[in-house]
Parts: structure tokens; sequence; C-alpha cells
């Protein structure tokens, strides 16, 4: 997740003042030169081939699969609790659907070999993000409580087709989770099983927008750290925030530098933290135009929907979280019409509480999604 420059976009129909010009961190020729002239630091175990892979450029889906492809045993080398998890008894599928946009999707499924699954986990994953990394070790351990979860990587993320991270509407983001899942849960195998939403930051908003969109189609959604409004600080100011909007419609895929490291202000645990270098085909550039204006819009319309939210919740967040707004999932908990509703903080944790804490804190973490599940598991299916 550390960021880079990208190559700025010199002819801005806007005039910028230099006070705006050190707002959208475009860099000088100066500062340009200086960064070319930086060694990259190289991952342990990639030789030249493999970081030539990584090197590439990955706007498009064809080299972020050579670059996963060639990587993801060390990835799963990795000495983080996640990838602890045996997978002796778990049926692990993945391939590639096309959805009815013509899109080629990712998609991957994880589910106990030797007996029936309890439930269905259906994962979304956060931005710009793939269910192909750190989730893997979380799919792993619910499956290992007896879960059948599946994943996707968004159209534009991961392993799908599309322009990396490129967010051209989230009604329609949403629309694909939604088509996905719906096949999933019409299998004959699973359709009479109970059927939970997992999203984890931007995923939270997609679990939310799903279940605004089927208000009767779930039996329940756990929200981490969700995105149900961006943190104040992590938001450029009102003023920059309204010629973005503007330039967007001209530049929609144009690349803009966020105001923080956000594998710094998410992951709490340092060793952890640098983990995130691992995740090869996380978006790690600057956040496209149009994919900032479509997720500051959406939280707004979550904010105004909060009391329409009416399915059981386990909402988990970190007090110390400065990526997404913890006050709003206290709003979310205040304010869902749902009378199942389960507001878990913990105390100085950051963003990434599956991924980023101390083990302890990630222990504890599942420990509440395990316990949930059971409980609402058992409560559909009477046994």
């Amino acid at each position: 997740m550390a960021l880079k420059l990208a190559k700025p976009y010199r002819r801005h129909p806007f005039p910028l003042d230099e006070q705006l010009r050190a707002k959208f961190c475009f860099p000088t020729k100066r500062e340009k030169s200086i960064e070319a002239m930086a060694p990259k630091k190289r991952l342990q175990g990639v030789d030249d081939k493999l970081q030539k892979l990584l090197d590439a450029k990955m706007d498009e889906a064809p080299a972020r699969r050579r670059a996963r492809e060639a990587f993801k045993e060390i990835q799963l080398g990795i000495d983080h609790i996640l990838f602890k998890t045996p997978t002796d008894g778990l049926k692990i599928e993945e391939l590639y659907e096309v959805n009815s946009r013509g899109l080629e999707i990712f998609c991957k499924s994880w589910l106990p070999e030797a007996s029936h699954p309890k439930a269905i986990v259906c994962y979304c994953h956060g931005y710009g993000d793939t269910c192909t990394f750190f989730f893997e070790g979380i799919a792993r351990k619910l499956a290992s409580y007896g879960y059948g979860v599946f994943a996707m990587d968004y159209p534009g993320f991961g392993l799908s087709e599309g322009l990396h991270c490129h967010i051209p509407s989230f009604d329609i983001l949403v629309d694909d989770v939604i088509e996905h899942y719906s096949n999933v849960k019409e299998n004959p195998e699973f359709h009479t099983l109970p059927s939970f939403l997992f999203g984890q930051s931007l995923g939270g908003a997609v679990a939310l927008k799903v279940h605004l969109k089927q208000p009767s189609a779930w039996n329940g959604a756990i929200l981490v750290a969700p995105m149900c409004k961006i943190a104040d600080d992590m938001v450029p100011p009102w003023a920059l925030t309204q010629i973005l909007i503007g330039v967007a419609k001209f530049l929609p895929t144009k690349k803009l530098v966020p105001q923080k490291n956000l594998a710094e202000a998410a992951f709490k645990d340092l060793k952890k933290r640098e983990m995130t270098a691992y995740n090869v085909i996380a978006y790690k550039d600057k956040p496209r135009l149009q994919t900032a204006v479509e997720m500051l819009r959406t939280t707004e319309e979550i904010e105004r929907r909060l009391e329409e939210v009416s399915l059981p919740l386990l909402i988990l967040h970190g007090e110390a979280d400065i990526v997404t707004d913890p006050s709003v999932s206290k709003a979310l908990h205040e304010k869902a019409s749902s009378s199942d509703k389960k507001l878990i903080l913990y105390m100085d944790a950051y963003h990434s509480l599956l991924e980023g804490e101390p083990d302890e804190m990630i222990v504890r973490v599942f420990d509440d999604i395990i316990s949930w599940l059971n409980e609402h598991s058992e409560k559909f299916t009477g046994s």
C-alpha cells in the first residue's frame, strides 16, 4: 500500500495557484527527478524475473493476473497470523465468470469438505484491494468453522477485468455484486442456507448498498470499519472537493495523491504494515478522480439512509481509526431500524482490524465474528 507519485496532468481546466498545487500534490520537475533516481526496495524472495512483473503497469487485468500467478506462493509464505490456518479439510476453488455486462469477474470460494456449510458468507472487499491476499487467510478461518465463504473482485479491482481501481458508478458496481452473489445463493446446494454479507471498509458501503437494494434478501451483515463516512482528515478541503467533482467530469480516470499513506493510517502493527507490500495487485497509485467522487457521494447517501438499514448487524470498528469514521458506525448502530444490532468498538485499534493489529487483537475480533455468526446461523436453521 506504499503510495507512488504518478505523472501529473498539467493542462488543468481550472487555474491553480501554488496553494492548490500543493494540495493536489503535483510534483515539480526536480521532485520527479529525485523520485526517478531513488532505488526501489525489493521484497524478500523476489528475483529479477518477478521484479519485472511487479514493475509492469497494472492498469489492466492481464498484467495483474500475471503478477499474482507468479507471486502467490510467496504471499502465502509470509509470517502473518492469517496465513497460519491449515487448509486441510477445505475445498477451495477459484474461477472467472463473465457477467451480464460482459466483464470477466474473478471469484473464489472456500467450503468445509467434510460437512454441509452452516451458512454462506459473501465478502465485499475494501478500496484498491482484492480477495486473493489477506482475505485468503480470513476465508480459511471462517471455512474451518463450518461456513461457506464466497468472494469476488469487483470490476477493475484485483484479478477482474477493467481499468484498475476505476469506479465509474458505485451503483453499477453494487449491481455487479448483487448479480454474482444472487447466482451463488440460487445454487441448489446453498439456497436453503442462511446468507450473510461481510464488508470491510469500502466493502462495508458496498454491503449496505446491497442491503438497501435487497432489503429482505439477507439474514445479516458483518461490517468491519465500514465506509459509512470517510474520516475528515482523509478528505480534501470543501473548496478543493468541489473542484475535483468538476474536474472528474472531464478527466474521470486521472489520478491524484491522497493526503495520507493508507498503510500507515490503517495498520497499527509495524511488521504487518510492511507486509502490505506483498499485496502485489492492490492498487497503490493515486485515487482516480471519478472513483473518489463516487466514494464521497456514496458515503453521503449512506449517512442519509441509516434509518433504512433493517437487517441484523454486527458492526466492528477501531476507536483510533483515522481512515473511516467510527462515529458514523455509532450513528449506524443508533439509527438503524434493525432490532438485532451489535456494535463493538476496540480501544486504540486502527482501521485494519483483521490484518494490521497485533495478533491478540486479530484473534479477539475473529472470536467476536465467529460467535455472532454461530448465534445467527443457529437462529435461522434452528439447530
